[in-house]
């Protein structure tokens, strides 16, 4: 990105200082790094505000199109979402008003070309970044506005994601209304960037909508209906003779417990099923069981997001559930999670 903005630059900087010769590709890099850093306080803008209301955030990414930042939760009200939105189009908005008054007291030259840069491109990034539409920033304004009018998260999602839509139709014929509505000429470049840019729109857009249907369904993901009956066996009991005992009390899961009655283990059902049935006498429940790690012990009552985040932080085939006094009440697997979710899909 730095060596195209480079290439584009160079005769800009040849008008303003022409003795540079190749010297001036590298004036061209240098004001795509200052850009890039005015993108930096855009992005570090949205992840100050989304910490300042307890929110994680794992990334900040600079890219082609400008820059994202990845907050592990969701905003739980209509303002933080609006707050930390809207912000980041501000910073920008801010840098580039900064750069305009700067502009003011800036000897001709190069320097005064890279204030005029970063002005415009800060307050052209600013007020773009305000179209109401997924996956701008705009966005998520309107997602809070929509999502405080209905009282629903997932509608608010749905309509900015649809505002993404309609604006990627727009960018792609942007072009052709240049040309037709104003007499400008656009070249290929034009037509290309119009492309990715629309592209880039209409697959975000896509994606918040397709994820807004998923989450809308996550509420009725609970643990505790799904959660298969289990019996506790010692880790040296064979497998035979587990199998058995499960049976016998119609349980669909083993946990596995040392000498000292300490939980260990839980069974892995696919580990189970591949033993050979004429060793399973003679092997040991505890070489078919994974060692319980943290975050494989979940509560009964988790439920719809905080259930998946559970289970994305700690892959794992079987989680055991407990109760809030600690007694075991069951075995979660991850299949009938997946299975539970396809048919809730389906309906």
């Amino acid at each position: 990105m730095a060596l195209l903005i480079a290439v584009l630059l160079a005769p800009r900087v040849e008008e303003v200082q022409p003795d540079l010769g190749p010297l001036k590709y590298v004036a061209g890099v240098a004001f795509a790094v200052l850009l890039y850093l005015s993108v930096l306080l855009h992005e570090i803008a949205h992840a100050v505000m989304a910490q300042r209301y307890g929110l994680g955030v794992r990334s900040i990414s600079l890219h082609f199109l400008g820059g994202a930042t990845e907050i592990d939760s969701e905003t739980r009200t209509p303002g933080q979402e609006f707050k930390v939105a809207v912000v980041g189009p501000l910073t920008s908005i801010l840098v580039g008003g900064l750069a305009v008054a700067l502009w003011f007291v800036t000897p001709d030259g190069l320097l005064r070309l890279a204030v005029e840069g970063l002005a415009g491109a800060n307050l052209i990034v600013g007020v773009l970044n305000l179209v109401p539409g997924l996956p701008l920033d705009g966005g998520r304004v309107l997602k809070s506005l929509v999502w405080k009018l209905t009282n629903n998260m997932h509608r608010g999602t749905i309509v900015a994601a649809w505002g993404g839509r309609v604006a990627a139709v727009v960018v792609l014929g942007w072009p052709a209304l240049a040309r037709l509505g104003f007499g400008i000429d656009p070249d290929v470049f034009d037509y290309l960037m119009a492309v990715v840019i629309a592209s880039f729109l209409w697959t975000g857009a896509t994606a918040s909508m397709l994820s807004a249907r998923v989450r809308r369904r996550l509420p009725e993901l609970k643990a505790r209906p799904l959660a298969r009956r289990v019996i506790a066996v010692p880790h040296e009991t064979p497998i035979t003779e587990a199998v058995r005992r499960a049976q016998e009390v119609g349980a669909g899961a083993i946990v596995v417990h040392a000498g000292d009655d300490r939980l260990s283990g839980v069974v892995n059902e696919t580990a189970l099923l591949a033993t050979p049935e004429e060793r399973r006498a003679w092997v040991p429940v505890s070489s078919v069981s994974r060692t319980i790690e943290n975050g494989m012990v979940l509560g009964v009552d988790i439920a719809g997001e905080d259930l998946i985040k559970a289970m994305s932080s700690t892959p794992a085939e079987e989680y055991v559930l407990v109760e809030p006094d600690g007694t075991i009440f069951g075995v979660l697997a991850t299949v009938d999670v997946d299975r539970a979710f396809e048919e809730g899909a389906a309906k």
